[in-house]
């Protein structure tokens, strides 16, 4: 199958109340101060912005934005309504209802895990490439990198979808009829259209009565012909990479390692970009990239700077913050960003803040917790939460 090419008569502001800094010891020491302020003033200061944004690799791995808000949304699991709710509060999507880009110059990241627990999976995916487009033609861009539940949905592994995600490939599946020789017109076009199939679907469940079998395995058949390496799915996720640098700041969904960095981060993400569209180097069907997407020390399963702190010794803190500071010097960024592992309470940083951990559970799949996102502006962290009259008081971590 070609990527980006369907035929598918062929395919049956939590606000930071309290950051306590952490230990001394730990290598670099950050100024924690208070601000007050609205939520749009941070807005204001980078819409000053006016160098163009530079992507290095395909699939981008390097992005220089200089002056650029950046802000970065965790997991969403499939939530369309929790995802809108994160991005409405980052500032960067309309409230109206017609998903419009208001971010200006701002850049967005998502941090994978968009898929699984959730019925709206496609939709989100729809949804985050229109800003992408949108953004673009004011400056701005829209980042994704993939997590765990991207790779293993390509790999065949189904077995966190909800049943409401197998409705929804089924459904996209037959959207596609009209618009078999425009991908990129019909997906983008889904998110606004989801729903109406999906009220369609709702009304007339009663008429599948004893075929609910049925209608699973044709769930089943749609998700793996969109997914499968080289499907019109798969290909779309290989448009992004599992981890980003952007200015002075890594992202990745589960956590990045000394020996990946050696690797190549070009090279990892260059590698499963290829799988994903079903292509190799050599020509030959090419092998999962292990290093990237498989085993408990992967970019997208680690989970070595998300452990809760309280439950490790003082000899474990050390040791992991020597690899996260190890991992920053070679890849020369000041600290990272991670998804993967909920955050029972809310988005947070630790090791001094090398590493912000910002998957809050949001989706109803999940935890449901109220969304949480990360805003970078001018090497300044803070968490944004959803609880609007906490906006004008929060606290700020300043890299400078």
């Amino acid at each position: 199958m070609i990527c980006g090419r369907v035929n598918v008569h062929k395919m049956a502001s939590l606000c930071m109340n309290s950051l306590p800094l952490p230990p001394s010891s730990h290598s670099k020491k950050l100024a924690l101060t208070e601000a007050s302020s609205s939520s749009n003033g941070s807005i204001a200061a980078a819409a000053a912005a006016s160098k163009p944004i530079v992507v290095s690799g395909n699939p981008p791995t390097f992005v220089s934005a200089p002056g650029r808000r950046i802000v970065a949304v965790g997991d969403l699991h499939g939530d369309l309504d929790q995802a809108r709710c994160a991005l409405e509060m980052a500032g960067v999507l309309s409230s109206d209802g017609l998903d419009l880009w208001t971010g200006g110059e701002s850049v967005l990241i998502q941090l994978g895990d968009v898929l699984d627990r959730g019925e709206d999976e496609l939709a989100i995916l729809s949804l985050l490439r229109s800003l992408d487009m949108q953004a673009k033609a004011e400056g701005g861009a829209v980042f994704q990198v993939n997590g765990n539940h991207e790779t293993m949905n390509v790999e065949g592994d189904f077995r966190y979808v909800d049943s409401g995600g197998f409705d929804e490939c089924s459904d996209f599946l037959e959207y596609l009829n009209d618009y078999e020789n425009d991908w990129e017109e019909a997906f983008v076009g889904w998110v606004g259209m989801s729903e109406r199939w999906k009220e369609d679907r709702r009304l007339s469940r009663n008429y599948w009565g004893p075929l609910n079998l049925v209608k699973r395995q044709k769930g089943v058949i749609a998700r793996s012909v969109l997914f499968r390496p080289g499907g019109p799915m798969a290909c779309e996720l290989a448009r992004h990479g599992v981890v980003l640098k952007v200015n002075d700041w890594v992202f990745c969904h589960g956590g990045l390692l000394p020996h990946h960095v050696a690797y190549g981060l070009e090279r990892m993400n260059n590698e499963v970009s290829l799988w994903m569209k079903g292509l190799s180097e050599c020509g030959n069907n090419p092998k999962i990239p292990f290093i990237a997407t498989r085993g408990y020390d992967s970019v997208v399963w680690n989970r070595l700077y998300s452990r809760d702190i309280s439950d490790l010794e003082d000899y474990q803190i050390s040791q992991i913050n020597a690899v996260l500071q190890d991992t920053l010097r070679a890849v020369g960024a000041k600290a990272m960003v991670v998804g993967h592992t909920p955050q029972f309470a809310g988005a947070n940083c630790e090791y001094n803040c090398s590493i912000w951990r910002i998957d809050v559970g949001m989706s109803s799949g999940v935890l449901n917790s109220r969304p949480e996102v990360l805003e970078i502006t001018d090497n300044k962290a803070r968490v944004i939460s959803s609880k609007r009259d906490t906006f004008t008081e929060f606290h700020v971590v300043d890299y400078t």
